[in-house]
């Protein structure tokens, strides 16, 4: 089963600051989304990537990833298996855009969605998604456990305190096979879904869970900025 991986990355990212788009802030000298790229092609299953940068943004995406794949970085190039489009205002719109652009694509029959802020997610993680889809699910979600206490509030009052042990912190990439993805957003109209496995959950699909990792955490704001370049220097040989 060939596999894609879907990347929107059309978020302004204002929580992050700067002034460009989140997609492009830069962790030791290389975008967020290069590294996302990186990450998902270290897994030998991801035969292509496509990505939805913001509209007008095409060039500039094409240009640092090509730049990236043609550096000296060796090991660390990025394979040219790649293609962007342009997203849309919503993360859901920039992820129906990047899956329509699979036409050109007839063999790929599982399909990822991975944030472009997860820009470290470990290959092992990557391998597990698709093993677990090969498997038979229809959609596998990576999760971590959660490992603060969590509160159900009224205003400023607790009214609850809820059970964590059978909450999980969803992660990406989630994978799904291609022609439930395509059912799922078929059926979502202006139905906005928390995340993607959310849109199979609604047409009654087999959605499962893997083990994710901490290393997968989303860029979100300036102190995670630290936290990846952190990672980084401990991957640096």
């Amino acid at each position: 089963m060939s596999v894609a991986a879907l990347v929107p990355a059309a978020g302004r990212g204002e929580r992050l600051g700067g002034d460009v788009c989140k997609a492009l802030r830069e962790v030791r000298g290389e975008p967020l989304v290069v590294h996302a790229v990186r990450s998902l092609q270290a897994s030998t299953d991801v035969a292509l990537v496509v990505i939805a940068a913001p509209a007008g943004h095409v060039d500039r995406f094409e240009a640092v990833l090509g730049a990236a794949g043609s550096g000296s970085r060796g090991a660390g190039r990025l394979r040219p298996v790649w293609l962007v489009v342009s997203g849309a205002e919503t993360r859901q719109g920039s992820v129906a855009r990047a899956l329509a652009a699979l036409s050109c694509a007839d063999d790929v029959e599982i399909v990822l969605v991975h944030d472009a802020a997860r820009c470290l997610v470990p290959v092992e993680v990557v391998r597990r998604v698709v093993a677990a889809v090969r498997a038979g699910a229809d959609a596998v979600v990576p999760v971590v456990p959660l490992v603060d206490t969590v509160k159900q509030v009224d205003g400023d009052q607790i009214t609850a305190t809820i059970d964590r042990d059978r909450l999980r912190q969803v992660q990406t990439p989630q994978g799904f096979r291609r022609d439930v993805l395509v059912r799922a957003y078929a059926a979502a109209g202006a139905h906005q879904a928390g995340d993607d496995a959310g849109l199979v959950e609604r047409i009654g699909g087999n959605v499962r869970v893997v083990a994710g990792h901490a290393e997968a955490f989303k860029v979100t704001g300036p102190l995670d900025l630290l936290v990846a370049d952190a990672v980084l220097r401990t991957r640096t040989p």
